[in-house]
């Protein structure tokens, strides 16, 4: 969860994901909630074996969220990499098991493909679904998490996920240097300054 704890007053406080997991749902009944909720963006909609979770981001977690996803474009931008961000696409696998990343991409020439090669995760507030579980079930290739400031990298081998230094379809992205950025005011200064940093090291 967010911790809170020991705050002045008047300083600003983390918000919580509000998060509701139901066991014994039916497929059926999964895809039922999907079409109820139509083309919005909340809740989004997770499902693994009989559990469904229902998950509204909170303000932190979609900045948190978009930040990732601008600087992910501005280095692709920089090393010439055809990639095509799809948000929350809806996932599934037509029996057990469902999700909608925060961001999910598909990265080079072919984007005719039916799955995203690669897809981001924000663990802002604790609990939920197996995402792992669900991803490696969808055949997703490369998950990231962002925990606590870092990215996790999980690459799909065989029939389970392995950590990794760096991305497969991003090799020459330092993670740790892009996380460094996402404390700006504003996504337009970390932009900025992420592109200054990955010129400067070019050099």
């Amino acid at each position: 969860m967010v911790a809170t704890a020991n705050i002045p007053a008047g300083e600003y406080v983390p918000t919580a994901d509000h998060r509701v997991v139901l066991a014994g749902v039916t497929w059926e009944h999964y895809e039922v909630e999907l079409a109820m909720r139509g083309e919005k963006s909340v809740p989004r909609l997770a499902f693994l074996e009989g559990v469904m979770e229902l998950m509204s981001p909170s303000r932190d977690h979609e900045r948190i969220t978009s930040y990732l996803g601008r600087l992910v474009e501005v280095f692709a931008e920089l090393q010439d990499i055809e990639l095509s961000p799809y948000r929350s696409w809806t996932l599934k696998n037509g029996r057990n098991a469902g999700g909608e990343p925060d961001e999910c991409y598909i990265v080079g020439e072919d984007q005719s493909k039916d799955r995203p090669d690669l897809v981001i995760e924000v663990i802002w507030t604790s609990g939920g679904l197996d995402k792992l579980e669900i991803y490696q079930r969808l055949g997703i290739d490369e998950v990231w998490f962002w925990i606590d400031g870092k990215l996790e990298v999980h690459a799909l081998r065989g029939d389970g996920y392995e950590r990794a230094a760096r991305s497969r379809w991003l090799p020459g992205l330092d993670l740790e240097l892009m996380c460094t950025f996402l404390d700006r005011r504003s996504v337009h200064i970390a932009k900025r300054d992420f592109r200054e940093a990955l010129r400067n090291d070019k050099k």
